[in-house]
């Protein structure tokens, strides 16, 4: 039996995992995909305090590495459920783990367009973040997808630094704030494109180009060497939604302590409901949940 199972590992999951093991737990990390999590998508990293440059496959390499040398354990497969009796139950796709406590830090997926093809230009084109790499794209053509305020935040980002940004909307109406609409706007680079969806794209190893249609069925090709796509994200909380309550978005809900509202059971980075969505706060988030999970036990003892 594990002190602590982590469900995630990612940046939250494996700082909490550094953090518990540097208290002398025992500590279990489950992950179902790619150690890193989200940010393996990114080629260059450059809002991580302590480093100047470096990939998002290089930093989760390092967290991973750091988080096994303390003395972690790792398992990849897949979390179907998790009974929370006073002995928590995670129960997987490759058998049963027990821990005295339990930190989801699942994190969430950006949600896809659906597209061909799509996976395979994330990285490569298509992106999520303006933030994260909008420099990449500087004096290029650019779209965005999506007319909520996280899709205009990011036009607006990304018109001072792209050549031009086309912002693409399925509906006949931007559905963010008017402020944002206004701002973007008067931004001279930027062409809203109403009424219309992307079906197809283009580019060999990297992305060249959408293909577009409007609802009148009018196609058009428009040449970008970027997409953000900003529609939405999707918790992966599934397996615990029968267990510890979530938000309408399907968000853990909690407080600043990563704490949930089934003792023992902790919450850290994008899969709780929150404001900020970025490495550091997860990082955070897994420092957080991890001390807070000592506490429980040491209470405990």
């Amino acid at each position: 039996m594990y002190d602590i199972i982590i469900i995630g590992g990612g940046p939250a999951g494996l700082t909490g995992a550094i953090y518990a093991r540097r208290a002398n737990k025992s500590v279990l990390v489950i992950e179902k995909a790619t150690f890193g999590g989200q940010i393996t998508f990114s080629p260059k990293v450059e809002n991580i305090p302590g480093f100047v440059s470096l990939s998002g496959n290089e930093f989760a390499e390092k967290l991973v590495e750091q988080a096994m040398e303390c003395g972690a354990d790792v398992e990849m497969c897949q979390v179907l459920s998790v009974e929370g009796n006073e002995t928590k139950k995670v129960i997987t796709d490759d058998g049963e783990f027990e821990g005295k406590s339990v930190i989801i830090a699942t994190g969430a997926k950006h949600r896809l367009l659906g597209l061909e093809r799509e996976e395979e230009f994330i990285g490569n084109g298509i992106s999520f973040c303006a933030v994260c790499d909008g420099a990449f794209f500087k004096n290029k053509d650019v779209a965005v997808i999506g007319g909520g305020n996280s899709a205009l935040q990011e036009a607006i980002l990304l018109s001072d630094l792209a050549n031009k940004v086309y912002v693409i909307q399925n509906l006949d109406f931007l559905t963010g704030e008017k402020q944002l609409i206004k701002q973007l706007e008067e931004k001279k680079n930027v062409e809203i494109v109403l009424n219309t969806v992307v079906k197809s794209l283009d580019g060999n190893t990297d992305l060249t180009g959408i293909n577009v249609e409007n609802t009148t069925g009018e196609t058009r090709n428009i040449s970008v060497e970027g997409m953000f796509i900003a529609i939405g994200l999707v918790p992966q909380n599934d397996m615990v939604k029968d267990l510890i309550s979530l938000d309408e978005r399907g968000y853990i809900k909690s407080d600043e302590f990563c704490l949930t509202d089934c003792e023992g059971i902790f919450v850290a980075g994008d899969c709780r409901n929150k404001n900020i969505r970025q490495v550091v706060t997860a990082c955070s988030d897994g420092a957080t949940a991890a001390l807070a999970a000592c506490d429980f036990l040491d209470g405990k003892n």
